[in-house]
């Protein structure tokens, strides 16, 4: 595990004081008959990103984690968070690795902000990690597998049947792509405040060279090693995808392409991402996997890849608005300064070099 310093345990204690009222929330878990009723609950902070609030929750043997929003609660936050507890609750039961939904809170006066409880996963995630865990970190053959293991979550995802599963109404599918660069640029222009290069070209590219056909599904919407948890030991096995705050309907291979906008292939630098893609599969056999998994055409992945590149970039650049406007709990959203401009300048690149383009 990465061995935090004391700075950096103390600033996570004193950020999320009294995020979790442990009596208020006691007392709403009675009400929503989850085991434990009567006993003490307890509280452990887990961890922050940049958006959400992680904790573990212990009630005499009853665990579960509560995922709220940081202490000042951006816009939408809220009911964000239902919409996450919704496709977490659909996905109950079904093949797709995922936590398992408990039980979810839109009373904001409970803890301060909506709120949902699921399952403690037992299993490690890649950004917990200094490197890869043993067995991993040095047997290549099955570091290989949890690439495979990551793209099969996502091409599993897209065979539910969203509609069955509870969630029509949950996303607008009809016109997905017709929007996909309008409703960006709508976001990115709520908060903007500096020039990034590359993105009116790429717009333009992508309003042009819209998928010739597609099936909706569900979308898990930031799906990348940051957000899996893999079980114990070898083989590589996905334990569950989390982090489900940008999930919606829509056409599922925008999370392929999410994977793949950071791939890089065997004889390449392997080494200059957040983990070290030595001994992972190739670019086509990523892609040959989810084809298989999933039944669905990938030949227009590059449609997909700068999609995924000029979104992330604009959402990456809302959270950096929020530093420069001192409105930002977790002070990490500063590094989004360079990785906006160099996202959007990978997608304009994408764009000039893709035979799509021509």
């Amino acid at each position: 595990m990465v061995k935090q310093t004391e700075e950096q345990v103390a600033a996570a204690e004193a950020r999320t004081k009294g995020l979790v009222d442990v009596a208020r929330l006691g007392s709403w878990m009675d009400g929503a008959g989850l085991p434990g009723q009567g006993e003490a609950v307890t509280s452990r902070f887990i961890s922050g990103g940049a958006s959400n609030e992680i904790f573990e929750i212990s009630r005499g043997d009853f665990k579960a984690v509560l995922r709220r929003p940081p202490r000042v609660v951006p816009r939408g936050r809220n009911e964000t968070m239902l919409r996450e507890f919704r496709v977490l609750e659909a996905l109950n039961g079904t093949d797709v690795p995922h936590p398992e939904a408990y039980a979810a809170c839109d009373d904001t006066d409970v803890i301060g902000a909506s709120f949902y409880l699921m399952s403690l996963v037992d299993g490690w995630s890649p950004m917990n990690m200094d490197g890869w865990p043993a067995p991993f970190d040095t047997d290549l053959d099955a570091r290989y597998g949890l690439g495979i293991q990551l793209v099969d979550g996502i091409a599993r995802l897209a065979r539910i049947d969203w509609r069955s599963r509870g969630l029509e109404g949950f996303g607008k599918p009809d016109g997905f792509h017709d929007r996909q660069v309008d409703r960006w640029l709508a976001h990115l222009g709520a908060v903007q405040f500096r020039e990034i290069p590359g993105l009116e070209v790429t717009a333009d590219w992508l309003r042009s060279h819209k998928p010739s056909h597609w099936e909706p599904g569900i979308i898990h919407g930031d799906y990348q090693f940051a957000n899996v948890m893999f079980s114990h030991g070898a083989p590589a096995r996905l334990a569950a995808m989390v982090d489900w705050e940008m999930s919606t309907v829509g056409d599922p291979l925008l999370d392929l392409g999410w994977v793949m906008m950071g791939w890089s292939d065997p004889g390449e630098d392997r080494t200059k991402g957040y983990v070290d893609a030595t001994g992972l599969p190739s670019r086509n056999e990523v892609l040959d996997h989810y084809a298989t998994v999933s039944g669905r055409n990938v030949d227009e992945i590059d449609y997909y890849v700068i999609l995924a590149r000029f979104k992330l970039a604009i959402v990456l650049e809302a959270g950096y608005a929020r530093v420069v406007a001192g409105e930002a709990d977790n002070p990490s959203m500063a590094a989004y300064e360079h990785v906006v401009l160099d996202t959007m300048r990978a997608a304009a690149e994408l764009v000039s070099t893709t035979p799509l383009g021509s």
